[in-house]
């Protein structure tokens, strides 16, 4: 059986031929390391486009199913089936030596990793592929990524949504169509490796209770601890660690594995020793009080001042009547190339921001006299550094979208000078894009093009320094918030994003509020690093259930090595509710020609309301220097 027709000509074949094993989980939660498999289905096919394969099985959690309303499986239904040690064999054949195929496939791949750990083995897949992300790169003009809007999108039939069979054969019909695409746009698949993952990493761990109080100060000389002081030990103790840390948790204080200039106090017996947080609390002036004297001070902690709550206001997203909100931005700071920061110096904040409720984006088709590229999204090939940042720089101004790839959604071509020589010029003349000199940009044309394929709803268009309200529609729970960074995929570097959860100084609570490729996941999952690919990765944020002490949440990316953003070029953000929402907004962000790390965007409360700035603040110094100034302890 071939799942190809050749009417699709999918070109199965050069870069796009692999053995595939396409995979569906229905799972009794969203959290891997926690919730289980209700039922799997994988199918196999190879780089013909031959189907090789097919399994499909409920299985027995051994615990409640979650969600019944959502995929139908009730304990009556599960009982019976098997538990998943013993059809792992099975499917563990299926994967190997085959790249996993999944719509969210991060999502399925933990989950699958989770349950062969469980079942004390090896998940065989050494390279997946997430059809989600491969339609972010080709950026068709769906309404949303979900699998039904996608696969009604390609003329996919879809019979049974979440049940795992059906949706896996949606998903075949979905990757013959994204690969015709991508091969017709010359886009690379963004493949990801899977090294083998330590069944250790797979172990539950019981996450850090967040402080509920702020943090008030310095100890005092002679004073009392107070509740929300940050307390740091080094050195050895005649009591077991975990016992004063447990006692002084129990007591309301905030147990830090690091000092910075907002740890209240350090408690060591060798206060001249030569230890990381003995020298940086001689730097900062932390105050140093021996074990005894630390434990007779428990014995009477004062009152502290809890956190205000997390709450996520409900944001009316704007009826289709309501005219568009223009108002200002936040400021952001205009140096590009700063001077590495000094490990205890603050990192510079933007200016107090003015409210700019999320605006419906104008009609595409409709131009006026100050923003005639609305609705475009145009491609910038050739320049310098500097003049392609200014061109798009250009094009946002005048109310387009600047890409930083070709996709779908590309209506225009800006061609500098070299940029003929771009490898992505020869598809362009395929695809019959309008291309156009620097000249254009002073007098652009107000009407779309006939062919081109747009959104009825566009994403909003965000300046650097832009700010937007984050919606939440009425009567629904509050999503999770994904922020998604691309860039323009080159070999010779590689990118990693992260994220700070900060609280009211501006710092990390503990080093566990810190996100990135080593700990891709905050202790109580509200945070969690998503790789789509080589040239893509997500934070994912669930707003609701952010710890009381965290205020903001700041996105960075830095580059490993030698390479700056000056050779890797525009970084793309976009801002959508749930991994396959629709983007609600989009920046590009041009950094300078030296800069190793930027700050891409922060989330953040004002009031009641949690809002989206795009940064674009870039530094010299490398990520070392960029957690330190956020209060992470780095090993010397």
């Amino acid at each position: 059986m071939s799942l190809v027709s050749t009417s699709l000509d999918v070109p199965f074949m050069g870069d796009y031929a692999y053995d595939w094993a396409l995979v569906d989980v229905e799972t009794s939660g969203l959290i891997a390391r926690r919730d289980r498999v209700l039922s799997v289905a994988v199918i196999t096919i190879g780089p013909d486009g031959e189907q090789t394969g097919e399994f499909s099985t409920l299985l027995n959690p051994g615990c409640d199913p979650g969600p019944v309303e959502v995929h139908g499986l009730t304990v009556e239904r599960l009982h019976g089936a098997p538990t998943f040690d013993q059809v792992a064999g099975r499917i563990g054949a299926m994967l190997q030596d085959r790249v996993l195929v999944a719509h969210n496939a991060q999502f399925d791949y933990d989950f699958l990793a989770y349950e062969f750990a469980r079942a004390r083995m090896w998940l065989p897949v050494s390279q997946r592929l997430c059809t989600l992300a491969l339609n972010r790169q080709v950026d068709p003009p769906a309404e949303d990524m979900k699998l039904g809007t996608i696969a009604a999108h390609y003329g996919v039939p879809q019979q049974r949504a979440h049940d795992a069979l059906d949706d896996t054969r949606v998903l075949a019909g979905i990757l013959c169509a994204s690969l015709r695409e991508a091969a017709r746009l010359d886009l690379p698949l963004p493949l990801v490796t899977c090294p083998p993952r330590a069944e250790s990493q797979f172990t539950p761990k019981p996450p850090k209770t967040p402080c509920a109080y702020r943090n008030p100060g310095r100890l005092a000389p002679g004073g009392p601890l107070q509740q929300g002081m940050k307390v740091a030990i080094t050195g050895e103790t005649a009591h077991a660690r975990a016992e004063l840390v447990g006692r002084a948790v129990a007591t309301g204080l905030n147990m830090m594995t690091s000092v910075s200039r907002h740890t209240s106090l350090l408690v060591t017996n060798e206060p001249e020793s030569d230890s990381a947080k003995a020298r940086r609390a001689l730097a900062e002036g932390v105050p140093v009080i021996d074990e005894h004297t630390f434990l007779r001070l428990l014995a009477d902690v004062r009152p502290g001042t809890a956190h205000e709550a997390t709450a996520v206001a409900v944001v009316p997203v704007a009826e289709p009547e309501a005219e568009p909100v223009v108002g200002p931005v936040d400021r952001v700071p205009t140096a590009t190339s700063a001077a590495p920061v000094p490990e205890a110096a603050p990192l510079p904040t933007a200016a107090p921001d003015v409210s700019v409720p999320a605006p419906r984006q104008a009609e595409p088709s409709v131009g006026t006299l100050d923003k005639p590229l609305a609705g475009r999204r145009v491609l910038v090939l050739g320049g310098a550094h500097a003049d392609a940042a200014a061109t798009r720089t250009g094009i946002v101004g005048l109310g387009g979208s600047a890409a930083v790839n070709l996709s779908a959604s590309v209506t225009d071509v800006v061609l500098l000078p070299g940029g003929e020589d771009d490898r992505r010029m020869s598809r362009i003349t395929a695809l019959g894009l309008p291309v156009h000199d620097l000249h254009w940009l002073t007098a652009p044309t107000a009407a779309s093009p006939a062919e081109a394929a747009l959104r009825l709803q566009q994403p909003h268009v965000m300046p650097r320094g832009g700010v937007i309200d984050l919606p939440m529609p009425h009567g629904r729970p509050a999503p999770e918030w994904y922020v998604t960074a691309g860039w323009a995929p080159q070999s010779g570097y590689e990118i990693d994003v992260v994220a700070f959860l900060l609280d009211e100084d501006e710092q990390v609570a503990f080093d566990g509020d810190f996100i990135f490729y080593g700990a891709p996941e905050s202790p109580a999952g509200t945070v969690r690093l998503l790789t789509g690919g080589p040239a893509e990765q997500t934070i994912a944020l669930d707003l609701a259930s952010l710890p009381p002490a965290t205020h903001k949440v700041v996105v960075a990316a830095a580059i490993d090595g030698a390479a700056t953003f000056g050779s890797v070029g525009a970084i793309q953000i976009g801002a959508a509710p749930g991994s396959s929402g629709a983007p609600l907004a989009r920046a590009t962000l041009d950094a300078a020609t030296t800069e190793r790390t930027m700050l891409l965007a922060e989330i953040y409360r004002r009031g009641p309301v949690w809002r989206l700035r795009a940064v674009g603040q870039g530094y010299d110094h490398g990520l070392d220097v960029l957690v330190r100034g956020y209060g992470v302890d780095i090993a010397d």
